[in-house]
């Protein structure tokens, strides 16, 4: 014989904060969601439903979920998802565990800006594995994809000691191998400073050249000697020219965005990318986040229409994560109203359009109305 599952006791047993990791993990399983605290009380198998209330408040309190009136409604803010992914193990009889606990899915990584990076699969492991493997056999990477899809972020996450390149078609070759400054201190006169590429070759760190193909093909051409083997640039100094070795563990990485205006993928420096990864918008990561689902499937559709040439701009990532600021501060309204307004003017009627019809709202630009 099988022995009977064990009945789930009361929602309020198994220790202090037992109700309040119940609570808090069922609102991070549905973060697009407002509950009354009589659903949420039914759900999780609370006997009380003013205990319920009293953590629903606690949990606003502590800006882990935002708290509507007329009737009292609850939901999960991004910082009560990150919060929840901290909580032990509720116990037997829990509709939920911590996602990390069955998953399998490594924790989330800190960058040094203090945001989170949620690791993403790539090839037979995560990005972060992978890419950390690939410089210690010495293996550029080039990553490309929309602005806005976490190309940075992966990278800053995989590499602490990330020094970083902002291409433009301004940047110089004094940009990477460095410049004159002024002195310190007030003192008179100028000191030269070694640039990031110097830097990196020296101190065996992770050099990211972002919007890689925006930079003239003549500046990156001082990439070159470090990324085929050479491993030697010479660089003008008060002193003369002096020679610079790449030692062990120096890495070069590059971002692209393909379609950018001026973006230019050279073959000379494709060449170099040993590995190249294409980088799109995690739509599984928005939705856990807080993303609302219909607002996702919006994002979805005009990135299909992005991918055709219909439109030139569709939201991502980036843009997500903004609404969800932006709903936390000023409701969902205002937060569906800026993401119209911050597409290009040539997009944002389809962007009105498709929000629109996901969420059964009329959808506008935020705009100020009258005193």
């Amino acid at each position: 014989m099988t022995a009977p599952a064990p009945t789930p006791g009361p929602a309020t047993s198994g220790g202090p904060g037992y109700l309040y990791r119940k609570v808090a993990l069922y609102l991070c399983d549905h973060p697009d969601q407002l509950f009354k605290v009589g659903e949420i009380t039914r759900a999780i198998g609370a006997p009380s439903t003013g205990a319920v209330f009293e953590v629903c408040k606690k949990m606003a309190a502590a800006g882990h979920a935002t708290h509507h009136t007329g009737p009292h409604r609850f939901q999960i803010t991004t910082a009560g998802i990150a919060a929840a992914g901290t909580l032990p193990n509720p116990g037997p009889g829990s509709r939920r565990t911590s996602r990390a606990n069955h998953t399998g899915r490594p924790a989330p990584v800190i960058r040094p800006s203090g945001e989170e990076y949620y690791p993403r699969r790539l090839g037979p492991g995560w990005d972060i594995e992978v890419l950390r493997k690939l410089r210690t056999q010495g293996l550029p990477v080039l990553l490309y994809g929309p602005p806005g899809t976490g190309k940075t972020a992966m990278l800053e996450a995989a590499f602490p000691d990330l020094l970083t390149v902002p291409g433009t078609g301004d940047t110089t070759t004094d940009d990477f191998l460095g410049t004159y400054a002024p002195k310190l201190g007030g003192k008179r006169g100028y000191d030269f400073v070694y640039g990031p590429l110097v830097v990196a070759m020296r101190k065996a760190r992770a050099l990211l050249v972002d919007d890689a193909t925006l930079i003239p093909p003549k500046v990156l051409s001082v990439l070159y000697p470090v990324m085929d083997g050479r491993g030697t640039i010479t660089v003008s100094t008060p002193e003369g020219r002096e020679p610079v070795k790449a030692v062990d563990g120096f890495y070069v990485c590059g971002g692209h965005n393909p379609g950018v205006h001026g973006a230019i993928l050279t073959e000379a420096l494709s060449s170099r990318f040993t590995v190249q990864i294409q980088v799109n918008t995690d739509w599984d990561l928005a939705r856990h986040l807080g993303v609302p689902k219909n607002v996702v499937a919006a994002a979805i559709d005009l990135n299909a229409d992005l991918a055709a040439g219909r439109i030139g701009w569709a939201p991502q990532l980036r843009e997500l994560l903004g609404f969800i600021r932006v709903r936390d501060n000023l409701g969902t309204t205002a937060a569906l109203s800026n993401l119209v307004g911050i597409a290009p003017e040539d997009a944002r009627t389809e962007v009105a359009t498709a929000l629109s019809r996901h969420t059964g709202q009329t959808i506008t630009a935020f705009i100020l109305g009258k005193r």
